[in-house]
């Protein structure tokens, strides 16, 4: 009995619970982000279908939530959903600021350091990595680091472009986190 709730650690630990797309094989759901300035979200995967709105915006992060043969439905940050073809994405990261306030959110210069700037809501940013509360981004030549709950396009515990020793850090930022903010 004692072997059990260890095998449920290493199926959660591996995510061997998640679902996978259809035609993919990848993880959904997942975050894109778009190709380009114009790309036209459809309310069925196909061009037969209507387009529901226009996409202006590039590396607009977007979340994928299903995929059809060469369409991908998904889901932006203000909760709309429809299909885009595939050529109309990207694998690179990209995070919009501020979705949740009106607030400009700071900019560090290391995880827990000292604040550096302010970054006005509705930023594209370059995502470069991510640890447990924490992820560095870039724009133009700026690099820094923001609270996780304050972007979106990266989920609340993934660990993005982690180095093999990120673990221990993990560690070390999650008791220096407990011992600031309780």
């Amino acid at each position: 009995m004692k072997i059990i709730p260890l095998i449920l650690f290493f199926l959660i630990s591996f995510n061997l619970f998640a679902k996978t797309g259809s035609v993919t094989g990848l993880e959904i759901p997942r975050f894109v982000s778009l190709k380009s300035n114009e790309v036209n979200l459809r309310v069925g995967p196909s061009t037969n279908y209507p387009i529901e709105l226009t996409y202006v915006t590039k590396n607009l992060p977007i979340e994928i939530i299903d995929e059809f043969d060469a369409w991908r439905k998904i889901k932006d940050h203000k909760g709309i959903k429809g299909w885009l073809h595939k050529s109309l994405i990207q694998g690179d990261r990209f995070v919009l600021t501020g979705y949740k306030n009106n607030n400009d959110i700071d900019l560090y210069n290391r995880p827990n350091g000292s604040i550096i700037g302010a970054i006005k809501k509705n930023n594209i940013l370059d995502l470069k990595n991510c640890i447990l509360y924490w992820c560095k981004v870039s724009h133009q030549n700026t690099n820094g680091w923001v609270l996780k709950k304050n972007i979106w396009g990266i989920y609340e515990f993934e660990i993005y472009n982690d180095k093999f020793y990120q673990p221990a850090l993990n560690i070390y930022w999650r008791i220096l986190n407990s011992k600031l903010f309780n």
